[in-house]
């Protein structure tokens, strides 16, 4: 319901060009300051319309895949699973209490989507542009072979892109890094 104007808003902040409507009358984007109060609203939203699900960038390891027990995300007291099947797992019995990644939300569209940006990705208000930290950046698997970190950088960003453009009626967005959470709302 975005449409093409949505698109390229989101591609436009992620590449660093200027945005100069960021309007979607019937496309709901929303920055969250809670995580918390985001993954709530998503259930709210599957509750009506079926199909709405949390994701993020691989920021933290998949622990609970070893032991079921474990949270895999905490954010400021907030835990998370990762998603405990990757198979289908959008359409899995569990998945609006876990957390998907690009692997498992892949080739999907959604109603609503909650995407938590990780801390991997930061905003550095000196250069003005988004920046990656690799160490931050958990899926070993997902760039084996990539050595040259501009390419990497491209890469994660890439991931966001793909992840924020899940939701056919509407994108839900947490920051973990606020100054990325300042730069989305000034555009």
């Amino acid at each position: 319901k975005g449409g093409e104007k949505y698109i390229s808003f989101i591609n436009n902040v992620f590449d660093g060009q200027e945005v100069l409507n960021a309007e979607f009358s019937n496309f709901d984007f929303q920055i969250y300051a809670d995580v918390g109060k985001m993954v709530a609203d998503i259930k709210i939203k599957n509750n009506e319309f079926s199909l709405c699900r949390v994701v993020a960038g691989f920021a933290w390891p998949w622990v609970s895949r070893n032991n079921p027990n474990i949270f895999d995300i905490d954010i400021e007291g907030y835990k998370l699973k990762w998603n405990s099947t990757t198979t289908n797992w959008v359409n899995s019995r569990n998945a609006i209490n876990e957390v998907g990644c690009i692997h498992t939300i892949q080739g999907y569209d959604l109603n609503y989507v909650g995407v938590i940006v990780g801390p991997e990705l930061s905003y550095d208000p000196k250069t003005n542009r988004l920046v990656v930290d690799e160490n931050k950046y958990e899926d070993r698997n997902g760039w084996r072979g990539i050595t040259d970190p501009t390419e990497l950088e491209r890469y994660i960003i890439n991931i966001y892109k793909t992840l924020m453009t899940r939701g056919m009626r509407g994108c839900y967005v947490y920051f973990v890094d606020k100054e990325t959470e300042k730069f989305f709302k000034s555009r």
